[in-house]
């Protein structure tokens, strides 16, 4: 069983629940936040991958990837954007982050994302 922890960060609590049960299911440690405020906290937990949804209220995803990718700390933990977002792709390659999923999303996707990621 993987040994590795995931931080979702989304304000949808549907998403939040439905990846945390798919990721626990897969024997990840997931680690979830419905407050974009908290991310930054959240990293003193040590994630071994982020997905990051780009419109959480009151903080735009992409402006937390880019303080996160720019702190020597926190540079190297991997971070998917997630979004609805037609632009999702290049929303993510502008702000630094190591790769982007579209929602709605396949189970497949996801799980083969988390094991590129976290080398499972």
């Amino acid at each position: 069983m993987p040994d590795k922890k995931i931080l979702v960060a989304d304000d949808d609590p549907g998403i939040v629940d439905a990846m945390q049960i798919l990721l626990e299911d897969e024997g990840y440690n997931v680690i979830t936040t419905m407050d974009g405020g908290n991310i930054i906290r959240m990293y003193e937990q040590k994630p071994d991958l982020v997905f990051l949804d780009i419109w959480m209220s009151g903080i735009n995803g992409s402006t937390i990837c880019e303080k996160l990718k720019a702190d020597p700390q926190t540079s190297d933990v991997p971070i998917i954007l997630f979004s609805a977002n037609r632009d999702t792709a290049e929303i993510a390659m502008q702000c630094g982050a190591d790769g982007f999923l579209s929602k709605p999303f396949e189970i497949k996707e996801l799980i083969a994302i988390v094991r590129k990621y976290t080398g499972e």
